[in-house]
């Protein structure tokens, strides 16, 4: 035995026989027992199609579409934020930083215990993988302890839950939020609208200055056929009685229905205060406020039809398996472990044996 070792002079046993033998004694005794918890989940979109195969294709080699629901989730659950919240009554660094948990594998035992040094440290145990053409996030935990691998597993599931709901809820209250505001703006228009054809109609005195047009053109036709009949006797009179007493009468009655006629055309056509006047003004505003009605009507139409995309597009996360409760550690890999670490022994000591052959050559 001594004489192998002596082969492999110093350099060996720097290189391959104490590190094997602290791997040994590692993986073979003092190393923690870890236990690996997973879970599968997605987010599903309901306005998001199938992909395609070509889409699947493109997937795997990281230029197809990608899941944004997924990105969002994978993204919260590798950040600060997602530990802080698992961690807030303190069982996840309570898990890691046990008494019975090697003082190698310990939470604490290398460096400090701040929650950058536990973010870093959890983050070595977390792993979120999404499948290349499924979709499906894994959620794989590592602890010492299998209810406390399950345990924490289920908490960012149920944290991702939470960040999908909230996201897909802010998103639909925006929605219909905006929506909501576009009917209230035509409702305050349509309601000044209305406001202003009331106010024009209290001032002007006037309710209907078409109807009231209408009742003006029949009684000036009223006045006139008046005044023809009035003229016409009077030129009768006046061609066969010229001495008649009635053409006096007669002809101020004429005089009385023409300055009726005139006052009355007057209302209808001439200046500010007339009935044509008043008909432009009330035709503008009660045109505005049509038209301010018909807005409100849209935007009520498209307040309801806000609300039905919002539902349709009701972003949930699916549960495709519960996180797991492990029956047997899976790692570490103790026989693999050391016998990667004696092979990387001999490799190291092999490339250093000939670059010191190589040295004592060159300088010979």
């Amino acid at each position: 035995m001594m004489e192998r070792l002596k082969r492999f002079g110093p350099l060996g046993v720097i290189t391959v026989i104490l590190p094997t033998i602290i791997a040994i004694l590692y993986y073979g005794v003092f190393a923690q027992d870890i236990y690996i918890s997973e879970s599968r989940i997605i987010v599903r979109n309901p306005e998001q199609s199938a992909p395609s195969p070509l889409n699947l294709a493109l997937d795997q080699t990281g230029f197809g579409s990608t899941n944004e629901g997924n990105n969002t989730v994978i993204a919260y659950l590798e950040s600060r934020q997602a530990i802080e919240e698992g961690n807030e009554d303190g069982f996840i660094t309570d898990a890691y930083g046990a008494e019975d948990v090697f003082w190698f594998d310990r939470f604490g035992s290398l460096g400090g215990t701040s929650n950058e040094e536990f973010y870093r440290y959890f983050s070595r145990r977390l792993t979120v993988e999404e499948g290349a053409s499924t979709q499906v996030l894994t959620i794989t935990v590592r602890a010492y302890d299998p209810n406390t691998a399950q345990m924490i597993n289920r908490r960012l599931v149920e944290q991702s839950e939470t960040l999908v709901n909230s996201l897909s809820g802010r998103a639909q209250s925006d929605q219909i939020a905006i929506a909501q505001g576009e009917v209230e703006a035509a409702a305050d228009e349509a309601r000044r609208a209305g406001l202003e054809l009331a106010r024009f109609r209290d001032t002007s005195g006037i309710v209907d200055p078409a109807a009231q047009s209408e009742v003006g053109l029949q009684m000036i036709s009223k006045l006139q056929d008046e005044l023809i009949g009035a003229q016409t006797r009077l030129r009768q009179l006046q061609t066969y009685t010229p001495q008649a007493s009635q053409i006096p009468f007669l002809q101020t009655q004429v005089r009385e229905l023409q300055n009726e006629i005139a006052r009355a055309r007057g209302q209808l056509t001439g200046g500010r205060a007339s009935l044509s006047s008043a008909l432009a003004q009330y035709q503008e505003l009660e045109l505005a406020a049509e038209f301010a009605e018909t807005q409100l009507a849209v935007t009520r139409a498209s307040l309801q039809e806000a609300k039905a995309e919002a539902r349709r597009k009701q972003a949930y996360l699916e549960k495709i398996s519960a996180p797991s409760l492990p029956d047997y550690p899976v790692e570490p890999r103790r026989i693999r472990s050391i016998l990667a670490t004696f092979v990387l022994g001999l490799l190291a000591w092999g490339v250093l044996y000939m670059l010191a052959i190589g040295v004592r050559e060159h300088k010979d």
